[in-house]
């Protein structure tokens, strides 16, 4: 066992659930939303062959991309010579609930619904189990070779009587196929580089089968929390000078890794250190923490805790039902709106963390855009080449996302009509457009603080030149840059308060 081990785990436990639930269900948590009908976006580790049946996946930090693998890597430094870590690789297992009618013969037939003799509706739907493994290597076995465990999970079913003879509901899930290996490299005295990888070790007999096909043989929310006994590690977004070499040496597939804990309460010379990690598909920053105002998660991405009970609260009673015999958690979900005390409600409305002096942006800068933040960067008067028409802020497009690799939500507004709002290049050397959608009530509201949809430039469609600036500026290099990544733009969203 790691000393205190334990300890830097449960500081991390609830930031990393909700990680896992990650767009688990969405609002309005009934079966037959249409959101509801694409899920899992996540931390996604399907089989190879069905990954990379076209080509090869481009290695990137956004874990809302279908990968067969995800790899985290990291500083770490070790001041004893029995120093540890301890590693534990999680994810959802998808398992489908399938309801079954009694056909009066002695055996059953599948439904979609059934209501039972005490009311109740029973809906066919998938589910996920939570799954979970852990090790704990010595820095010397990591220095020699590491190790490699199987993390899946085996196939299985479970068979529920409905009430009065009526039927029953059956819960199967397919094997996932799955391995980590974990193994460090010195870099210099006391410095070590840390590499955890997981990969989906299954493969389908059909590569072309739809997505919906495999997902039962993937790993869903995949993540990795470390906790170290005698050691510290490093930040890669906020690392101590010398060693801001060795962190944009640290290559993070479909994931990122941020520093645990409480946030220390003054700056470091020597750069910022934790006792623990936690590598997640969704970009996060260091330290991050559930807001305590939150009563419980509503894993709907990007949550807005106060709206989405507002919403849930005028939800019909016909609705709520739903919601509740679509799954358990949206049942909690429904119960605890249902019954949440004024005074807990009353908390949801807002916060104020911090007072920072603000500076007056200056003259055609959005109050979001801190000038200086990234030398030779300029968001909103930067332009990209979209089909030959010069494209940046202001200019009006027409959203096509591709079908493969895109974002759920995404996919909801293809066709929509929208209005840039700056140009940005992530940390994988991307180009992002910032879109606020045209009939979107609150656009000019998300457009003050902010708050964006995200598409690439093969992704859009210039509706015309009126709009477009009058010069182009040079491209940017496309080259990878690590600093700062919680601050660059990324397709999946959070639903960790921070």
């Amino acid at each position: 066992m790691v000393n205190g081990a334990g300890e830097g785990c449960t500081q991390l436990s609830a930031v990393a659930d909700a990680v896992l639930y990650e767009g688990y269900l969405l609002y309005p948590y009934r079966r037959s939303s249409a959101k509801n009908r694409v899920r899992w976006q996540f931390g996604v580790l399907l089989p190879r062959n069905w990954v990379e049946r076209d080509a090869p996946v481009t290695p990137g930090l956004s874990g809302s991309a279908d990968s067969w693998y995800q790899q985290t890597e990291c500083l770490v430094r070790a001041r004893r010579g029995d120093a540890a870590v301890r590693v534990r690789v999680r994810y959802l297992q998808l398992q489908h609930k399938q309801v079954e009618a009694a056909d009066g013969e002695g055996g059953h037939r599948p439904v979609e619904s059934l209501r039972t003799a005490d009311g109740a509706v029973q809906l066919s739907f998938e589910e996920a189990v939570p799954r979970e493994t852990e090790l704990v290597l010595t820095l010397e076995e990591l220095l020699h070779g590491g190790r490699t465990v199987a993390v899946g999970a085996p196939a299985g079913a479970e068979y529920e009587p409905l009430p009065a003879g009526a039927g029953r509901t059956v819960r199967r899930r397919r094997e996932v196929r799955a391995a980590t290996t974990v193994v460090a490299e010195p870099l210099a005295p006391e410095l070590y580089r840390l590499r955890v990888r997981t990969e989906n070790s299954d493969e389908v007999p059909d590569p072309r089968a739809p997505r919906a096909a495999v997902l039962g043989r993937a790993l869903l929310a995949t993540h990795t929390l470390l906790v170290g006994d005698g050691v510290e590690f490093v930040s890669l977004t906020d690392p101590p000078a010398a060693l801001a070499e060795h962190a944009r040496g640290c290559r993070n597939a479909f994931t990122f890794p941020v520093l645990g804990g409480q946030p220390p309460e003054s700056g470091s010379e020597d750069g910022a250190t934790s006792a623990s990690v936690l590598s997640a598909p969704i970009i996060l920053p260091d330290h991050p923490q559930v807001a305590p105002e939150s009563p419980g998660d509503l894993h709907d991405a990007a949550e807005i805790d106060e709206i989405l009970t507002l919403r849930t609260m005028l939800l019909t009673d016909e609705e709520k039902a739903e919601a509740r015999a679509t799954d358990p958690r949206a049942a909690r979900i429904v119960d605890r709106v249902e019954t949440m005390p004024q005074e807990v409600f009353a908390r949801l409305h807002g916060t104020i963390r911090s007072l920072t002096p603000a500076q007056a942006p200056a003259p055609g800068r959005p109050a979001w855009w801190q000038e200086g933040g990234d030398d030779g960067l300029s968001p909103t008067t930067d332009t990209v080449l979209v089909g030959g028409v010069p494209v940046g802020g202001g200019s009006r497009v027409r959203l096509r996302p591709r079908g493969r690799g895109s974002d759920a939500q995404d996919m909801f507004l293809a066709g929509r009509t929208a209005q840039v709002s700056a140009i940005f290049h992530d940390v994988d050397g991307s180009v992002h457009l910032a879109v606020t959608v045209d009939d979107d009530p609150a656009a000019e509201l998300h457009g003050w603080y902010g708050r964006f949809h995200y598409f690439r430039p093969d992704e859009v469609e210039p509706l015309g030149v009126a709009d477009a600036p009058d010069q182009v500026r040079p491209p940017r290099p496309n080259t990878p840059r690590p600093a700062r990544p919680a601050d660059r733009p990324e397709r999946g969203r959070s639903d960790v308060r921070t």
